[in-house]
């Protein structure tokens, strides 16, 4: 039995590195609206750690026809009587660690310092950008980034590419990343890349690709290595997440080649796999993925094989622990704010009414 945990401020909290970190007020609601999540990836018998035992349940039973395993939800003050093989979150980092310490949950359960710091460094977008990336490209691909250390470096790549993303080592949902482009370099910009080089040592910096469609992959990785999970077909408003197409892998995989063979994202997730296996081997267990894009050019589409490495449990995932059947409706899942809350949303929809605007 494992006791998992929903900590959507991950990502923030990387950033930080800080074992007394306070997420902004934002992620403190996203967490405490939508605690309840794990529930629906749970295996039989899990603890849900939960802000309020009982409105979690309640928020649950809008979803019982998802439930698969039975799970309990449990609040702070249980912890030091929990009795639980592994401690699973939406992601691992130095505040969850110092949280869970100060509840009383001992360090021997816990991952090590050092096996946090591997999982701090492999989530630097730069890391990605130097030893993923790269070991993708081959015909049908296309994808540049670099890691700059000086403002200098910065400007020279702006003067070659004309068109750039701009992005920190560690952010969320793109409250990280700019956009560059021709005549719009000026003081505000220079100073948000002043002070993330200030705060994070270096940035990550991409051409402006023509971006067609988002999607990504989504992996497990335990002692075996790492193993391809499924596809997650994904929305994005100014680079914060929207929305889930939930379908079938086979469905899937149809409106995936609408734009690429599909034999070429296929070839993708192997290596992707390969790579990885090696590269987490000694630091990092559990479920990850690899955003990516179809771009248009050179007169035809072409796959983006990893904008971003996930080193943690992605919205994906949830919906890969939704999938239909073949003999079910697809189904679109959202996270919503209405009425100063955050609602998560299923619901179910027809493979006609899936235009460009949903996916």
């Amino acid at each position: 039995m494992k006791l998992r945990i929903f900590n959507p401020e991950h990502d923030i909290a990387l950033q930080a590195n800080d074992i007394h970190f306070t997420a902004p007020h934002a992620g403190r609601k996203l967490r405490g609206d939508l605690d309840f999540l794990p529930a629906l990836w749970a295996d039989e018998g899990d603890f849900v750690l939960v802000g309020d035992v009982e409105r979690a349940q309640r928020s649950l039973r809008c979803y019982s026809k998802y439930l698969h395993h039975r799970v309990r939800f449990v609040d702070s003050s249980m912890l030091r009587s929990l009795d639980f093989t592994g401690i699973a979150p939406w992601g691992w980092d130095l505040a969850l660690w110092g949280e869970l310490g100060r509840l009383g949950v001992a360090e021997a359960r816990m991952p090590s310092h050092s096996q946090l710091a591997a999982i701090r460094d492999l989530s630097n977008r730069g890391w990605a950008a130097e030893h993923l990336l790269p070991a993708l490209q081959t015909d049908g691909t296309v994808g540049q980034a670099f890691i700059a250390h000086t403002l200098a470096e910065v400007k020279d790549l702006f003067r070659r590419f004309g068109s750039l993303v701009v992005k920190a080592p560690w952010s969320s949902s793109g409250r990280g990343v700019r956009y560059v482009l021709p005549d719009s370099w000026d003081d505000r910009l220079e100073g948000w890349v002043r002070n993330v080089l200030q705060r994070q040592l270096t940035v990550e910096v991409e051409p402006l690709y023509n971006k067609v469609k988002d999607f990504a992959l989504e992996f497990f990785s335990d002692e075996s290595g790492v193993r391809f999970a499924g596809y997650s077909l994904f929305h994005t408003t100014h680079g914060a997440y929207t929305g889930n197409v939930l379908a079938t892998r086979e469905a899937k995989e149809a409106m995936l080649s609408r734009y690429l063979p599909i034999e070429v994202v296929q070839s993708t997730a192997t290596r992707i796999c390969q790579v990885l296996s090696e590269s987490l081997r000694d630091a990092y267990r559990g479920p990850l993925g690899v955003d990516m894009m179809v771009v248009a050019g050179q007169g035809k589409l072409l796959l983006h094989p990893c904008v971003e490495l996930n080193l943690r449990r992605t919205m994906g995932h949830v919906g890969l622990s939704l999938s239909p059947t073949e003999r079910e409706p697809w189904r679109l899942m959202r996270v919503l704010f209405q009425n100063g809350r955050y609602h998560f949303r299923v619901t179910d929809i027809h493979e006609n009414v899936l235009d460009r605007d949903v996916y």
